[in-house]
């Protein structure tokens, strides 16, 4: 049994055009190849050095973190993505390459992890699952999703036994050392790799895998950094390690659009609107703390494990400080579009146009080939202190990073998770566009697709022409079609109103925003459907109890959140001193930054008193003076050199 959503894959979904379309190309061109630069390269990455060495091509110890497999499987899977919808010969060859050189490594009994099979090689003590912050079964899932991906696109068995072998080693802890696995299941992703194995295959075994994860997760006492401390169904509120949290639960969204397990649908449900409705950064960050504990998890602190990159409490928003690591948001992301394809509810499409548009981009240089691995929505100047920088561990020759106060993306970072799983979501980004049903076509992301898709004996193919985000039109139009008709579902975002929607210049009644429009008719080719979604700048307050937005506003047109960045203030005027009035007009206009076209809103500030350097001061008389300075979308800023950026800005009345 599959999930009622069945995303549309290449080639029957494709980024054809406008936004997305770039962004495609960009990947193609600029992305993938560049970070195989860095991971080919010894000077930068150990990324492919390690695999040589293992396999006895190179001499040498390993070099780097732990997870670094698992990053460069990441990378795998992005290539393999590109082959499939831009094939090149030196993609297919290089893939190939490393195929045969992962296969060559792997142990008889389907183990593969660098570190340890290195230090086999040179003699040296080394034991499997020794530490659980080894990531043993992070890379493996990595491995599996990869060998799967690799046999959907290429037909070939390579990287599929590897998979196989893989799973078959997790399949013999699951049975015979239930304990270590359960310890040493550190950001599950092969909760969603076996899952996918079961796809690719339809063999039960690895169903069961996936069922005998969970049981052995609730057997083992962890804590809450792991979201182990607790059975996954006795989970009432998200805590913990943001990226973990989100792989566990995207893992068990998968299993359970398999077994319709209703009670733990019902927990998944409930732990998303946690993190939605009190957690969730305005740009759909998620993880807002760089440590602390989660003590709404359990009353006594003492029983309270330390945690990095945390969700914290409810309501827990820092803007300077916010962690909001990059693949954290694209957990989420991983999360919510599970949970769409199970329950085909529009408001997990919301979250993934608001990630995808907002804190996913702002992790990627407008080039391409630069990142973030944190996501703040706040940066100042002159910190006292000094952001702890990730992964750094001292054992690479990486470029030291920037100074704190001048964060900003790099092209290496030396704990590299972030920047391969955002390049395997930019190039499998297509498949986010619409799925099918037996209900018809669901087009759940706007921004220049190509469409093909069959309801039985039924086929309806369509092409958008938009501008979308940055304006409100979209028009698809039909380029194919036989048999009954397929119904349309299109995707009325929550944050709209006043949408419309015509079919031939007819108006066509449509549903509450946050819902699905439906069209039901027999298509010809060259009709024309039109939603209109208007687009009013909106000034966004947050919750009461989120403090450091108290009396601040965000300012969102469509789906895009916007940022003043210090660049667009006049001379002499520094970030704290600007100020948004109420009812000020914010005119859009456009711009570009790096070479990428973009629309800014452009507006006369409040200029409030220059503060002081003081902990407390008095507030001087001054009359409060106008500038002229423009926002521009947050997913843009940082791209411009050092500077100042703030999402939420004062409000004067």
């Amino acid at each position: 049994m599959t999930a009622p959503l069945r995303p549309l894959g290449a080639p029957d979904a494709r980024w054809a055009s406008g936004f997305w379309g770039d962004i495609h190309t960009r990947t193609r061109t600029a992305t993938v190849p560049s970070m195989w630069a860095s991971l080919s390269d010894p000077a930068v990455s150990p990324g492919l050095r390690n695999f040589e060495i293992a396999a006895g091509i190179e001499p040498g110890a390993h070099v780097g973190p732990p997870f670094m497999d698992g990053d460069f499987y990441k990378w795998l899977e992005a290539a393999i993505a590109q082959l499939e919808t831009d094939p090149e010969p030196w993609l297919a060859e290089t893939i190939e390459r490393i195929a045969r050189l992962i296969a060559s490594v792997q142990r008889e009994d389907g183990y593969l992890h660098t570190p340890t099979l290195i230090a086999a090689r040179n003699e040296e003590s080394a034991t499997a699952l020794a530490d659980r912050f080894h990531f043993e079964t992070y890379n493996l899932g990595h491995l599996i999703t990869t060998g799967v991906r690799h046999y959907e696109v290429t037909g070939s068995t390579t990287l599929l036994d590897v998979a196989r072998g893989a799973a078959s080693f997790l399949e013999d802890l699951a049975t015979n050392k239930p304990l270590e696995l359960a310890r040493s299941a550190i950001c599950p992703s092969h909760y969603m790799a076996v899952i996918e194995l079961y796809r690719a295959t339809g063999e039960q075994q690895y169903l069961d895998l996936a069922e005998a994860f969970v049981r052995v997760r609730d057997d083992f006492e962890g804590g809450d950094d792991n979201q182990d401390r607790l059975p996954v169904r006795g989970q009432t509120v998200v805590a913990g390690h943001a990226v973990r949290a989100n792989y566990l639960y995207a893992g068990l969204a998968d299993l359970v659009a398999e077994t319709r397990d209703a009670e733990l649908t019902a927990v998944l449900e409930n732990l998303w609107n946690d993190v939605v409705d009190t957690k969730l950064y305005v740009t759909g960050g998620a993880g807002a703390l760089y440590d602390g504990a989660s003590p709404d998890g359990h009353p006594w602190q003492e029983d309270i494990s330390r945690i990095h990159q945390a969700f914290g409490r409810a309501y827990q928003l820092p803007h300077t400080t916010a962690h909001a690591e990059s693949c954290a948001n694209i957990g989420l992301l991983l999360w919510s579009e599970r949970m769409l394809a199970l329950t085909g509810d529009a408001k997990y499409a919301d979250l993934v146009e608001r990630i995808a548009y907002n804190a996913f981009l702002a992790g990627i240089s407008l080039d391409g080939t630069e990142y973030f691995y944190t996501n703040a929505l706040r940066q100042v100047r002159d910190l006292p202190w000094e952001l702890r920088r990730p992964g750094d561990t001292g054992q690479h020759p990486v470029p030291p990073p920037p100074p704190s106060d001048e964060r900003l993306r790099e092209r290496y970072l030396s704990c590299f998770c972030c920047p391969p799983n955002t390049a395997r979501t930019l190039a499998r980004f297509h498949e986010r566009a619409a799925s099918v049903a037996d209900e018809g076509l669901y087009i759940h992301q706007y921004g220049g697709s190509e469409l093909r898709a069959s309801v039985g004996a039924s086929t309806l193919s369509l092409r958008e022409e938009s501008d979308y985000p940055w304006h409100g039109r979209i028009a698809f139009t039909v380029t194919d079609a036989s048999g009954a008709g397929i119904p349309l579902h299109l995707r009325v975002p929550g944050w709209s109103k006043d949408a419309t929607l015509e079919v031939n210049g007819e108006r066509v009644a449509i549903t509450a925003a946050g819902t699905y429009a439906t069209i039901a008719r027999e298509w010809q080719v060259g009709d024309e459907i039109v939603l209109d979604l208007p687009m009013p700048v909106r000034r966004l307050r947050a919750h009461r109890l989120a403090e450091e937005a108290t009396n601040q506003v965000a300012v969102q047109r469509g789906p895009v959140v916007y940022c003043l960045e210090s660049a667009d203030l006049p001379d002499g005027v520094v970030l704290e001193q600007a100020a948004l009035r109420r009812g000020a007009e914010l005119r859009l206009a456009e711009t570009e930054i790096a070479g990428t076209r973009l629309m800014a809103l452009e507006a006369e500030l409040a200029v409030l008193p220059r503060p002081t350097e003081s902990l407390y001061a008095d507030v001087p008389d001054d009359v409060v003076d106008t500038a002229s300075a423009r926002l521009i979308p947050y997913f843009a800023w940082g791209n411009r050199g050092p500077g100042e950026m703030s999402v939420w800005l004062p409000l004067v009345w």
